[in-house]
């Protein structure tokens, strides 16, 4: 029984890794043209990445809820976590971002100029990820709430990127082209991971208004977002997620500061 929590964190794990092959995985076929074959490369499915993604957090959720329905909590349970979510949500914001910003540099009239060196940026994200789970593994002020945005967070955000530029909600393709935009986004998100500031968690230790609004407002933009804004819905529940923590800390993270 206690090693079911661990299959479900190796299972996020499992998640991650296939999300990477998706990204790396550049499908090709064969296209006939005037009599000649072309070997024509399509894009990445990314966005087969961004459901694992949202997959996995799912699962992460569920890991350390079941240890604690059956009291098998451990600490080998809560490294493991740690290191699957290294990659669900490190590295796999990551590469999707450096995949965004690929992509980006080749509509740009230099592109032939553009170098690794360019690209490097993205790969801060897994590195200030892993940074911040090691420092939560050691924190024991964060039971209650976080200190810093957590790294599913930023997952569940980078994520929606590939759904946007599908879809392109209110236009917001556009500024995912850009960039400055992001490069701006991989800078704020390595801040806010590392970051001194209390967040709010979503664990209910009882269901009274007073204690709990931030959370039920929270939860009730988040069910409003969903069908008006559709995939734009995810970086509005992380903007206002981010806001609400730092307007109205948590009340425990004042004592402990």
């Amino acid at each position: 029984m206690k090693q079911i929590p661990n299959i479900l964190t190796l299972s996020n794990l499992f998640c991650g890794a296939l999300a990477i092959i998706f990204i790396l995985h550049a499908p090709e076929y064969i296209a006939e043209f005037n009599g000649t074959d072309y070997v024509v490369t399509n894009p990445e499915p990314v966005y087969w990445a961004s459901a694992l993604v949202v997959l996995a957090g799912i699962i992460d959720f569920f890991d350390g809820f079941v240890a604690r329905l059956l009291k098998v909590s451990s600490e080998l349970g809560k490294q493991l976590d740690s290191l699957a979510d290294v990659v669900s949500f490190g590295v796999v914001p990551g590469m999707i971002m450096f995949r965004l910003l690929r992509s980006a540099y080749f509509q740009s009239p230099d592109v032939f100029d553009v170098s690794y060196f360019n690209l490097a940026p993205a790969l801060l994200i897994p590195c200030f990820a892993a940074y911040r789970l090691a420092v939560f593994n050691l924190d024991t002020r964060q039971a209650e709430h976080f200190i810093g945005v957590p790294t599913p967070a930023v997952g569940f955000l980078v994520a929606s990127f590939p759904l946007i530029m599908l879809y392109n909600p209110y236009n917001l393709a556009h500024w995912l082209e850009n960039i400055w935009v992001l490069y701006g986004i991989i800078f704020v998100l390595c801040y806010l991971m590392v970051s001194s500031h209390p967040m709010i968690s979503l664990k209910f230790k009882n269901f009274s208004l007073k204690d709990n609004w931030p959370r039920f407002l929270l939860v009730v933009l988040t069910l409003i977002s969903i069908p008006v804004l559709r995939y734009a819905a995810v970086p509005f529940v992380f903007i206002a997620y981010v806001g609400l923590s730092l307007a109205v800390p948590p009340k425990n993270s004042i004592k402990n500061s």
